[in-house]
């Protein structure tokens, strides 16, 4: 099955975050894309759903120890 690639405005949204902040992720490479460019025109990147989900598990904080 192909993989399932979201829009840089679906993955701001499912991040609750700006779109700048996912172009951020991305320059920092942090989140993969794939380039969708057709010729001259500007690039249309994707992020692939695997990413966004891998992305997602490395930032998952444990909740803190409730203390006695």
């Amino acid at each position: 099955m192909p993989a399932r690639l979201l829009s840089i405005p679906a993955v701001a949204a499912a991040l609750d975050v700006d779109r700048r902040t996912v172009y951020r992720f991305i320059a920092a490479g942090d989140l993969p894309v794939v380039d969708l460019r057709t010729g001259t025109e500007r690039s249309r990147v994707r992020v692939p759903a695997a990413g966004l989900e891998e992305f997602i598990a490395r930032r998952l904080v444990g909740s803190p120890r409730l203390r006695r």
